[in-house]
């Protein structure tokens, strides 16, 4: 076998869940252009749709369907109208998240659940549910994407929320993929640092001393440049 040919994913299905900005809609296009079919999933199905297109558009295969991670409902629906259209889900990509910068003692109870039921409870709700197709199957994998805050405490802004969400998605990933590793199912996660996304305010001159001239390169990361991490 050609180098090249171990990173195909002709007749693969991958579901990006937050996949349409960002991180998530860079790592849906390089899974595209390795052959795998996408499923963009994400509660905006307008921008949804927008990013399965561009895809399409591109000489791709992707469909766009809307989605809560919070909800195992809609999760086991989606797993469901997926299978019917393209089969079953080879890969999953966790990529769904929020964050919020504020100081802990100023953390509401709604914000604090709020990004622990996206970031934590949605990744586990849809590792679990796809992982159990998978286990059936013997194959799959997927890919969590965490960050850098679950190993420090990021400056100037404070995200204790987020931070502990994520050293959660960190250690989720490491119990799965040793559970999970005999049913031939690889689960792995990538650490992202500032990336250059709606998400990342990385242009805010009030960030800039940290999150950038504290950067070797002295620059944001570009989402494009998490796509060789996240192998599949």
């Amino acid at each position: 076998m050609a180098l090249f040919d171990h990173f195909k994913l002709t007749g693969k299905v991958a579901l990006v869940t937050g996949g349409r900005t960002g991180i998530g809609v860079s790592l849906a296009r390089a899974l595209a252009e390795a052959g795998a079919q996408i499923v963009i999933a994400a509660r905006d199905i307008d921008g949804c749709r927008a990013a399965a297109a561009e895809i399409v558009a591109s000489g791709g295969k992707a469909i766009a369907v809307p989605l809560d991670v919070t909800d195992r409902g809609q999760i086991e629906a989606l797993v469901r109208e997926v299978g019917a259209q393209l089969g079953p889900i080879d890969i999953l990509v966790n990529n769904a998240g929020v964050c919020y910068h504020r100081a802990a003692i100023d953390v509401p109870d709604e914000e604090w659940h709020s990004v622990f039921d996206v970031n934590v409870h949605g990744l586990w709700y849809c590792s679990q549910i796809i992982g159990r197709t998978m286990v059936e199957r013997r194959s799959g994998v997927i890919v969590n994407i965490g960050s850098m805050s679950a190993a420090i405490v990021n400056r100037p802004q404070f995200q204790p929320a987020y931070n502990a969400s994520k050293a959660a998605v960190h250690h989720l990933t490491r119990s799965l993929a040793a559970e999970w590793a005999p049913y031939n199912i690889r689960v792995n996660a990538i650490a992202p640092v500032y990336i250059a996304t709606a998400m990342s305010p990385v242009d805010d001159p009030k960030f800039h001393r940290y999150w950038i001239e504290d950067t070797p390169m002295l620059r944001p990361g570009r989402p494009e440049e998490q796509i060789g991490r996240a192998h599949v």
